[in-house]
């Protein structure tokens, strides 16, 4: 693959409890890059990491001046900690990933490969198969065949973090203000040209998110994205309004 030395890349990842991760993800996506285009910059966003996360990057960063580190006041979350890094991005495309090796960062030139190829806007990794216990592969299914259903919208199942974008499709997401965010659902309707990428993903270490966690990001998104909860419950309003109605003539006669 012949290195564009007219391109930007914008490499943008979050860190949370990643500390051990870091110095290793700084080296293998700057590998990568390498391969791709001169000019990059790795932008890292601490999302309130209560380890030593913020201060492993600040040390790399004092040797590597392609390294951008944004200190958010306090954990927000991944997906909105992941938006605050792409708005930073200057790049005529940037990669999103996780800087905790589950991803592998040799998808960034896969992924880049599969871009020129199809020429597409976005490259997105989709888990073969999706990792986790039984009751996380069930709930996963679960929460995608539901969303689905009720937003209408054909959401990929099983989607990673990692991605390849265009810089004309980060300039339309971003304009995105959704509050509560289901960061997987504004990808989607953003809109261009999508293609999946299946890959695998490692198991590094438990998942930050709790079930309640899940539970809680699963009704915010449907929420989102749906009418249908706002229908139900306007329906039951009726029904309730009717049987008082029928309850008061009753009680007057």
């Amino acid at each position: 693959m012949e290195i564009d030395h007219f391109m930007k890349l914008s490499i943008v990842t979050t860190i949370y409890k990643s500390e051990q991760y870091i110095e290793d993800f700084v080296r293998a996506v700057s590998e990568e890059a390498d391969k791709i285009t001169p000019d990059y910059e790795i932008i890292i966003v601490d999302d309130g990491s209560p380890d030593n996360s913020l201060n492993v990057a600040l040390n790399i960063q004092e040797t590597n001046s392609r390294i951008h580190i944004i200190e958010l006041s306090r954990n927000f979350g991944h997906h909105k900690a992941m938006m605050t890094g792409l708005k930073q991005a200057t790049g005529e495309m940037i990669f999103l990933i996780d800087s905790d090796l589950e991803e592998n960062p040799e998808l960034l030139n896969l992924f880049y490969r599969k871009m020129q190829e199809n020429d597409v806007d976005v490259v997105y990794g989709v888990q073969k198969n999706r990792k986790g216990n039984f009751f996380e592969k069930i709930s996963g299914w679960l929460f995608y065949r539901l969303f689905n259903l009720l937003s209408g919208i054909s959401l990929p199942q099983n989607l990673t973090t990692a991605r390849l974008m265009k810089r004309e499709y980060v300039r339309s997401l971003i304009r995105h203000r959704e509050r509560e965010l289901l960061i997987g659902g504004v990808w989607n309707i953003t809109g261009f040209r999508q293609v999946e990428f299946q890959i695998n993903k490692e198991s590094k270490k438990a998942s930050s998110y709790t079930t309640i966690n899940k539970i809680k990001m699963a009704l915010d998104g449907i929420a989102s994205f749906s009418k249908v909860p706002l229908q139900l419950i306007f329906y039951f309003g009726l029904f309730i309004l009717f049987v008082d109605s029928l309850y008061i003539t009753y009680a007057i006669l």
